[in-house]
């Protein structure tokens, strides 16, 4: 870590570890809050970015069954989230793993390990979103949430549900501690500042909420406290912290693509705060990513609505069978089903949901992949498009 670029920073303090060669700079940073003057641009950017907060909040409230958009949105998430830390599996990979389909025929073969990662995500989200029904957020919320993420992938050697006991540090790869461009602070310096954060979490201050999720955003991330998983544990704590203080009744919205389009600014804003005290630049950043992801989610929750009531006209015209309007709206928990899988979830026969597949094929709602064989896969790309698409 370079000396230069820390040494007068107004966000926290360099400290020596070790001795001789054996010694090396970390960064502990400040306890929150910062002395942050909002100027008229943060203003504005947080009154704007808590309107499309609370647009979105309505739309997703006002919907007879949200999980129909939920359960898309978290694996969006997941998969954007999992790819900033190196993954290659797609939502369409996830779909198809979750249904025991994978790889999908005609697209490149994605490790297993990867999909895999992806998937504790949604589990982790989906665990945390109910913990907080009996546990508010604090430490032992973190390292449960980290034990459900890190289980049995590659992080599993990583302490699942521990707070490191050793030194870490941020690089390029096969950078040592000397030549890293961050190190946290050392495992004792560590535990203060966990315990300086979950005060700060049940604190409240001057900041409107966004500002605060923003800047215990990035703290988490300067203190980095476990050996892996810092990142998507941080930011399935923004989701987490919208609904723990009443900002979402559900958990419709995500930055983690605003994260990935802008990856390089990501980690550089992060970066300046502890180098610099830029925490103007940071809130700035962040607030512009909660009001453009608000209003993507916003439209893509009005598309989804729109294609099932599209549809469900569509079938009420061609067809009398019950069996074929619940697999619709299942469809838009899980777009990748099989024969076998819709009549899992239909609680039918083989025969029953073979008929309401192919209804909803000759319907044009799902694809039939290019296979043979018994359980073949079908698709229905219409959600699948608006779930993929990439914001403009």
């Amino acid at each position: 870590m370079n000396l230069e670029d820390f040494k007068n920073s107004p966000a926290g303090r360099i400290n020596k570890v070790g001795q001789g060669t054996a010694s090396y700079w970390a960064f502990v940073p400040n306890p929150l809050p910062p002395a942050l003057e909002l100027d008229d641009e943060a203003i504005q950017l947080s009154s704007e970015a808590a309107l499309m907060l609370g647009r979105l909040d309505g739309l997703g409230n006002a919907l007879p069954n949200p999980h129909l958009l939920v359960n898309p949105f978290i694996r969006r998430e997941a998969v954007l989230s999992s790819r900033i830390e190196g993954t290659q599996a797609s939502i369409a990979d996830l779909y198809a793993y979750e249904a025991g389909q994978l790889p999908l025929p005609g697209m490149s073969p994605v490790p297993e390990s990867d999909v895999r990662e992806v998937l504790n995500y949604v589990h982790a989200l989906e665990y945390g979103i109910e913990r907080l029904e009996s546990l508010p957020l604090s430490l032992r919320f973190m390292l449960e949430l980290h034990e459900h993420l890190m289980r049995g992938v590659r992080g599993d050697q990583a302490t699942p549900g521990e707070f490191r006991r050793s030194q870490n540090w941020i690089g390029p790869a096969g950078a040592t501690l000397n030549q890293a461009t961050y190190v946290p602070p050392p495992a004792p310096d560590m535990l203060d500042c966990l315990d300086a954060l979950e005060k700060y979490l049940h604190y409240s201050n001057k900041y409107p909420p966004l500002v605060r999720i923003a800047m215990i955003h990035q703290h988490f991330e300067a203190i980095h406290p476990f050996l892996d998983g810092n990142g998507r544990v941080g930011r399935l704590l923004i989701t987490l912290l919208l609904v723990s203080w009443g900002l979402l009744r559900k958990p419709l919205l995500y930055l983690s693509a605003f994260f990935e389009q802008h990856r390089n600014e990501y980690y550089a804003r992060l970066l300046a705060v502890n180098q610099h005290g830029d925490w103007d630049g940071w809130v700035k950043f962040f607030l512009r990513g909660v009001q453009e992801q608000a209003g993507d989610a916003a439209n893509r929750a009005k598309q989804l609505q729109d294609l099932q009531i599209a549809w469900r006209r569509q079938l009420s015209q061609t067809s009398r069978s019950l069996k074929t309007l619940q697999l619709v709206d299942a469809l838009f928990e899980s777009p990748v089903t099989t024969i076998s899988a819709a009549a899992k979830v239909l609680g039918c026969d083989y025969k029953t949901a073979k008929s309401a597949v192919q209804n909803l094929v000759a319907a044009n709602i799902l694809q039939p992949a290019d296979e043979s064989g018994y359980d073949k896969k079908y698709t229905a790309m219409g959600i699948m498009n608006v779930v993929e698409r990439t914001a403009t």
